[in-house]
């Protein structure tokens, strides 16, 4: 099995996403899975010019001789894809919405009905990987990612494939802190876990998936916890910018 992760995160290696997608794909490959990391930050992509002539004039391949051709070739030939991002406006972040823009070239002009009778376009020629969603974001409930949960689902059915798993993170901004290493080290043991099971039983499990879902910080106030000390860390930051 091939995985290739698309991280869409400005911050690339320095990003709490990447701390997610690396012991996700830790665990992929320890289950046999060749997989690849890729920073969409570290990649010189236009943006889609909603033009079609992928469709009509060369179909298949986008009329921007840019990096997208080699990344739309190694997203097609994947077994699973993974969609990584930080929650930017309770949605993907813009170099994972312009990764996704510029996918069209794999779509199909035509349409169709679905199984329930709403109209989609038509499967491309090349069938579009399995995928898992993750992301994370600073605030500390997973309500916030409603608009991914959605999201997820849509493009599954837009692209006739298979939706294996999604992880998200609420208090992302905790995932590099020293001082709670034990509890993100627990965490990223899960993330492996997760990585493993779409290797070896090809999705996450729900009992997985539930676990991934409880709050970082394993206390009833976790979320007074949070207020305190992210609303003492952004003062020190106002004041010390002030100073300079």
């Amino acid at each position: 099995m091939k995985i290739v992760a698309f991280n869409g995160s400005p911050r690339a290696e320095q990003s709490n996403t990447h701390v997610m997608v690396e012991a996700f794909l830790a665990g992929a490959q320890g289950a046999g899975a060749e997989v690849e990391n890729i920073f969409l930050a570290e990649k010189r992509l236009g943006y889609c010019l909603g033009c079609f002539s992928c469709w009509s004039k060369t179909p298949g391949t986008c009329i921007q001789a840019d990096g997208m051709e080699e990344l739309l070739e190694k997203y097609l030939s994947a077994d699973v894809a993974v969609f990584a991002t930080p929650l930017h406006n309770d949605n993907v972040s813009v170099l994972t919405k312009n990764f996704i823009d510029r996918l069209l070239p794999a779509g199909d002009p035509h349409f169709e009905r679905d199984e329930v009778g709403e109209v989609r376009h038509v499967r491309g020629a090349r069938p579009a990987p399995k995928f898992v969603m993750i992301a994370n974001c600073g605030f500390p409930e997973q309500s916030h990612f409603q608009v991914l949960r959605l999201l997820t689902r849509r493009m599954a059915r837009n692209y006739h494939t298979e939706f294996v798993g999604e992880i998200y993170r609420g208090m992302g901004s905790l995932l590099q802190e020293e001082e709670l290493r034990p509890l993100i080290d627990a965490y990223r043991g899960l993330l492996g876990m997760a990585g493993a099971e779409v290797v070896i039983n090809g999705r996450i499990s729900p009992e997985t998936g539930q676990r991934l879902e409880e709050p970082l910080i394993p206390a009833p106030d976790y979320v007074d916890i949070f207020l305190s000390n992210v609303n003492a860390y952004m003062e020190e930051g106002i004041a010390a910018n002030r100073r300079t």
